[in-house]
């Protein structure tokens, strides 16, 4: 049985999501650095076999490609069962915030993000103050997602973390305002064994 392989990209944060939750369960893979600037086409053929939008992530395990950063963490939780997934309870709570992730935060500071790499190009106008406010708007969700607990999971990190985490550790670059809870947890997602900086996942 061969070591699960990682195809990603330290720009990408869905990429980082399934790079951090990798670490933190402990879980011997292979990381692979995939150019998301270049033109698909230019991309590892093993790693356009395996994903049909030439998108990253893409974890393969014996041979089996996964894609879509929500659903390969959920494999993960499930298959090593670990990071909630060693319990129903878990699982739910990883199946809840991994889907309110990608439907509001997960969906709002990508494409800030992003706008801040083009300079705004090809936003249209008006564009980016609507998804500030959407913002405004999750950030208070976050808040009561996490209530008092260290993580999202409680007292340890769990797969719904790593979701979280995967656009929110770059809040400090989007002209955004983080909350209060949103700082405390970010310091205890970057004092995890295991955590490291996007190029340090993703080494080119």
């Amino acid at each position: 049985m061969s070591e699960p392989v990682l195809y990603g990209h330290p720009d990408s944060g869905h990429a980082c999501k399934v790079a951090l939750a990798l670490e933190l369960a402990g879980v011997p893979h292979q990381r692979i650095w995939v150019d998301i600037w270049a033109a698909p086409e230019t991309r590892p053929a093993a790693f356009l076999a395996g994903s049909p939008f030439a998108e990253v992530p893409l974890l393969v395990i014996d041979q089996q490609p996964y894609v879509q950063s929500g659903a390969i963490l959920l494999e993960i939780a499930q298959r090593y069962q670990v990071l909630g997934g060693d319990s129903h309870a878990g699982l739910r709570r990883a199946r809840e915030l991994i889907v309110w992730e990608a439907n509001r935060i997960g969906m709002c500071l990508p494409q800030i993000h992003y706008a801040a790499k083009v300079q705004n190009q090809g936003f249209p106008p008006g564009a980016l103050d609507w998804l500030r406010a959407r913002y405004h708007v999750d950030r208070a969700n976050f808040d009561r997602l996490l209530g008092d607990a260290a993580f999202f999971h409680g007292d340890a990190p769990g797969v719904g973390d790593c979701a979280i985490w995967g656009y929110t550790q770059w809040i400090n670059r989007m002209g955004v305002e983080p909350t209060t809870s949103m700082l405390r947890w970010i310091d205890n997602m970057r004092a995890l064994p295991g955590m490291k900086t996007p190029e340090s996942f993703f080494p080119n």
